[in-house]
């Protein structure tokens, strides 16, 4: 080997470790921010124009990645979010149970009801139990319309929760941009893009909290990014996500979609439902679970006017008439087993049995609520002090097979009390699998979060080993700088 290819080896050598120096510092400096990969530098073998070894060549820098551990982060991230929202839905809807030695729950008021009348049926001219009877009735009025505000309450925060995280994709999707456009130019250009390639990424798992996502990498670094039903989100620039937001919610009110570049991806009319992340969550709060909860406290409400309706006592054949639980459409009673979408908003007790509203309680006990000047729905005529044939029908309605909607997620043939009963296990059931799903979600995500860090992250104790190992590296550069300048000092001297 000749003294200048001996002196280019050193050289290019001094190079190089200064260089791979400079990334283990970084690496060093970025080991705590989360989302930085360990960085090296990509070295080969240079040759003179004699084919002789020349020394190091840099080639460039490279990261540490794992896209497959990577992709799971992105999955199992969407799906936790998807269910951290629809359990934290469930909890508020919750509120309306409570705990049960509070008797707080639509069923728990049912009971009251019920001991209520049946301690009438055994004094029916009792005005304190006539009144007890009169306050649980509007307890349980009460109870269902309160329910029933807190449901659109949480379907109405769920609406605007969906449009913060559109606000938020379509940031992100800005920042991705970005990014996108610094990666590909740079590796075009062969600059060291590693840093945006890290940015990018962690723009990319916010994004994932949002909404289930899929990704295809292509050449220079491009990245295309789909919903994880299949629809554009950004291939060169992002694609526009928009939502029209609902201010106020009834039952009868249906939420608007989210749109990805004009497709349904969210909400009862997507064509391309997405599949996990948080609006995915807030749209199954919003347009199912919810609604599931409000149309069985409908039931029950239905059920409720339909247990205390009153026939025609004369058989006249008249319609049955609402009793103590009337609605807007009355004097008529809701048709058997059909949902009324609203209807435990609205139900209340029939002003003619309250005292304060000029009615009369002895109503409860001898029927003709619903028109106290119609003789057809007394079921009293003789002013019996002592009747209770009408209490022990209601009694007996309690637990009598109902018909009830076949699409609240219940029993469609079970009785009242037992119908109210199942709507509270139902809800009590959901959260408690929600809230099982949301912390095995949050294991799967600690465990592939810490797999990924393990695979990509920095070790510092790694690093610092490499350190040495570079300084030896150019100590030895140095030291063949020193013997080849050595020799040409003598060759120089031997010249003169």
């Amino acid at each position: 080997m000749s003294l200048s290819v001996a002196l280019q080896v050193a050289q290019s050598a001094l190079a190089a470790r200064q260089t791979e120096s400079s990334v283990v510092a970084r690496n060093i400096s970025g080991a705590q921010d989360p989302g930085y990969s360990r960085k090296s530098v990509l070295l080969s073998q240079s040759y003179t124009d004699s084919g002789q070894a020349g020394g190091l060549r840099v080639d460039g820098i490279a990261r540490v990645t794992d896209s497959a551990l990577y992709a799971s982060l992105l999955q199992t991230t969407s799906a936790g979010t998807s269910q951290e929202a629809v359990l934290a839905g469930l909890t508020r809807l919750s509120e309306t149970t409570g705990d049960t030695e509070l008797m707080m729950s639509p069923a728990a008021k049912l009971g009251e009801l019920k001991l209520s009348i049946q301690n009438l049926a055994s004094d029916p001219n009792n005005a304190i139990q006539a009144q007890d009877v009169l306050q649980s009735a509007k307890d349980m009025a009460q109870t269902l319309q309160s329910s029933s505000d807190l449901v659109q309450e949480v379907r109405a925060n769920a609406d605007t929760d969906m449009a913060t995280s559109v606000r938020e994709i379509n940031n992100l999707l800005g920042q991705l941009e970005d990014l996108n456009a610094l990666v590909v130019k740079g590796t075009q250009s062969g600059a060291d893009v590693t840093d945006a390639l890290d940015s990018r990424d962690q723009v990319l798992l916010k994004l994932s909290e949002e909404i289930g996502i899929t990704t295809l990498n292509r050449s220079d670094g491009d990245i295309v990014v789909y919903t994880d039903s299949g629809v554009t989100l950004f291939e060169t620039k992002a694609r526009a996500v928009t939502f029209e937001p609902t201010v106020v919610y009834d039952a009868t009110t249906v939420g608007n979609n989210v749109l990805v570049d004009g497709v349904p991806v969210a909400g009862p009319g997507a064509v391309m439902p997405v599949k996990s992340g948080r609006l995915h969550g807030l749209a199954q709060l919003r347009d199912e679970v919810s609604v599931t909860y409000q149309n069985q406290l409908d039931e029950i409400a239905r059920g409720l006017i339909e247990a205390f309706a009153e026939s025609d006592q004369l058989g006249g054949g008249g319609p049955d008439q609402a009793g103590l639980f009337t609605w807007s459409g009355a004097p008529a009673v809701p048709a058997a087993g059909t949902l009324v979408p609203g209807l435990a908003s609205e139900i209340v007790v029939n002003a003619n049995a309250d005292p304060d509203q000029g009615g009369n309680l002895d109503l409860i006990r001898d029927g003709g609520i619903s028109d106290p000047l119609n003789p057809n729905y007394d079921y009293n005529p003789s002013g019996a002090a002592g009747f209770s044939d009408r209490l022990q029908e209601l009694v007996s309605a309690f637990d009598a097979d109902t018909v009830f909607d076949a699409g609240v997620e219940l029993d469609p043939s079970d009785s009242l009390s037992g119908f109210a009963s199942s709507s509270v296990s139902w809800l009590e059931s959901g959260r408690k699998t929600m809230t099982s799903n949301v912390e095995v979600q949050s294991v799967l995500i600690g465990r592939t979060a810490e797999n990924l860090n393990n695979k990509t992250g920095v070790n510092i104790d790694e690093e610092m080993t490499l350190l040495l190992e570079i300084e030896r590296s150019y100590s030895a550069a140095t030291r063949l700088i020193t013997a080849v300048d050595s020799m040409l000092e003598d060759l120089l001297a031997a010249a003169r």
